[in-house]
């Protein structure tokens, strides 16, 4: 079986995604239901988890009505507004949908390096304990130090890191301090991380698999299969490489591991930590 754990879809305007930029051009038209089966057909895909693109509480029951029509989708990770004063009401009103599976915040959007700290947003990440509902980490490296206070903050509640925390990834210097950052995270047995976004980190005019081998050895060793999980990023992932050309570098790259350990990383991780349905 293979789960995607991380892909996004949209209908595309202007004004919902502003932050798909003219330098984008790839990303400015529509990634919905037939595109996600055309792409499974291709792909081998089984199912995939659905993140949040925008952070709207229309986006996260669009997602979650797409999810009724279409199988593929096992769970959804939409959004709330974490430091609004009416939180509670907010999980509450999408936590009935079979998968919803959890939320996210773009932190790595916000200009305060240290906002996952915020006491009004950490109130709200309080909220999430004892649901069973999953909060996906999005941040760059550079957020990393505040992420591992973050962490610490809320051991009950179950966090997953996208694109494994995002170094900066460059063929001349390999980024240690994500390194460091992220074996102190892999300390905390409530932290998965997903394999996912690493091409479109990669600041050299080309990515090769060999460039990424360094980060993907890291988190292998650190999170191991267990706590490892693949994903694609798609659509944003086309901004750097197609669909096929990152499974098939995944695949690759874990092609020493054995057979269980493969199926940890290519489905059971995200059925464990998502408590995904299969339909």
């Amino acid at each position: 079986m293979l789960i995607d754990s991380h892909h996004h879809l949209w209908r595309y305007t202007s004004a919902d995604y502003p932050w798909i930029s003219e330098a984008m051009p790839a990303l400015k038209q529509d990634f919905w239901s037939t595109e996600l089966r055309e792409l499974a057909a291709a792909n081998g895909v089984d199912g995939f988890v659905a993140v949040q693109a925008r952070q709207t509480l229309d986006e996260t029951q669009d997602l979650l009505d797409l999810a009724d029509d279409l199988d593929l989708v096992h769970g959804v990770v939409g959004w709330v507004d974490f430091q609004s004063a009416d939180i509670e009401s907010q999980i509450e009103r999408f936590s009935s949908h079979s998968k919803l599976r959890g939320f996210r915040h773009v932190v790595q959007d916000e200009p305060d390096d240290r906002f996952i700290l915020n006491n009004a947003f950490n109130r709200g990440i309080d909220a999430l304990e004892g649901t069973g509902l999953v909060y996906d980490v999005l941040v760059y490296a550079r957020q990393l130090p505040a992420t591992i206070e973050f962490v610490r903050c809320h051991p009950n509640i179950p966090m997953v890191i996208d694109h494994i925390a995002k170094p900066t990834i460059a063929g001349q210097v390999f980024d240690s301090p994500w390194q460091e950052n992220m074996s102190a995270l892999a300390a905390f047995p409530n932290v998965t991380c997903k394999f996912s976004g690493v091409a479109t980190e990669v600041r050299d005019p080309e990515w090769s698999e060999e460039l990424i081998r360094p980060y993907w050895e890291t988190v292998l060793e650190l999170f191991t299969p267990a706590r490892l999980m693949f994903g694609s990023d798609w659509p944003v992932c086309l901004l750097r490489t197609d669909y096929t050309r990152w499974l098939h570098t995944a695949q690759s790259l874990a092609g020493k591991l054995s057979s269980s350990e493969q199926q940890q990383l290519f489905s059971s991780t995200a059925i464990e930590t998502y408590q995904l349905e299969q339909p």
